[in-house]
């Protein structure tokens, strides 16, 4: 088979299959008549990044293999295409999400701990469907409580092959978003995490209101809030009760 030819039929497959496809699976496109080797199945893929190189369009490698995708640089113009608002999700899953992903693998405890809030239901369940985390195993301890890891899945959504790619904790030393200390080595600039004043994730805290309110924010609780208001408001009601008491 002439190597334009496979390079079309790597091409039509990755264009048309709706997932990233690995070697075996763009080796099984060819069936089991004139089948390229590995090595042409590698040329052409590379053949055909290199033409892509000024287009608008990219063949990127992530976990489940290779897919043709839009260039990142034009999401801007590409996002008119769609009436829908993208799904957004609030601080307290992508915490959950952020440490399952960099210390893998957790239990829900140890995420909790760490949080110093329960984690809701409502999370762990979105972060199952999406099939961005899995269980791995069970925690050798009473309760065998289930240990999280990452899947396929969600390094294909991130466009990442591998964990390793995940941004550096340096790199996330700038996130003021994730304002809990996740363990990682990060600063911690907010107030203690694990005060007792914290309040669990409320039940559906997994998704931000989609007309741009925030979510519940798993902030502690200060005990001291509105102490001042209080004070000034009976020293008012003393000086009103003098006023109004008859001079002697």
């Amino acid at each position: 088979m002439e190597k334009i030819q496979i390079k079309n039929v790597i091409e039509a497959a990755l264009m048309v299959a709706g997932r990233p496809l690995n070697l075996d699976g763009l080796l099984a496109v060819f069936g089991d008549g004139a089948r390229p080797d590995r090595a042409e199945i590698r040329e052409a893929i590379d053949t055909l990044r290199e033409e892509y190189a000024d287009r608008g369009i990219e063949l990127a490698e992530v976990a489940s293999g290779y897919r043709i995708q839009a260039s990142a640089d034009l999401s801007d113009w590409l996002s008119r295409l769609w009436q829908e608002r993208p799904q957004r999700y609030s601080r307290a899953l992508m915490e959950t999400l952020a440490l399952i992903a960099y210390r893998q693998p957790i239990t829900r405890g140890e995420i909790e701990d760490i949080r110093g809030v329960s984690v809701s239901s409502n999370i762990v369940r979105t972060l199952l469907e999406r099939n961005w985390v899995r269980v791995v195993g069970h925690r050798d301890v009473p309760g065998k409580p289930e240990m999280f890891g990452t899947t396929r899945e969600f390094l294909d959504y991130f466009g990442l092959r591998r964990l390793d790619e995940l941004p550096s904790l340096a790199e996330l030393r700038d996130l003021d978003s994730l304002n809990v200390e996740l363990e990682l080595g990060m600063p911690f600039e907010a107030a203690d995490a694990s005060s007792d004043g914290e309040t669990p994730d409320a039940p559906g805290d997994e998704l931000a209101l989609e007309d741009g309110g925030e979510g519940s924010e798993d902030e502690p609780v200060d005990p001291t809030v509105g102490e001042d208001s209080a004070t000034e408001l009976q020293e008012s009601d003393r000086r009103d009760s003098l006023d109004a008491t008859p001079a002697g």
